[in-house]
């Protein structure tokens, strides 16, 4: 399937399209959804879910490094 020239990166590619083939095969529904579900939908949402936590945790360590915070 894959043509890169590399030995890894097509058998890891060829390996990566076998699965989705199989994760499609067993959901009866085609290749094409299982990667518009994984790569456009739930990856980007466990992305930016990541990032919002990450975020709302850096705002918490640096109010507790205010030194406003601090109790007197």
């Amino acid at each position: 399937m894959a043509n890169s020239g590399n030995d890894w990166i097509e058998v890891t590619f060829d390996w990566c399209v076998n699965l989705l083939y199989l994760i499609a095969q067993h959901l009866g529904v085609t290749y094409e959804e299982v990667n518009v579900w994984l790569f456009v939908v739930t990856l980007p949402t466990l992305l930016l879910t990541s990032i919002i936590i990450n975020i709302c945790l850096a705002l918490k360590i640096a109010s507790f490094n205010h030194p406003h915070s601090a109790p007197e």
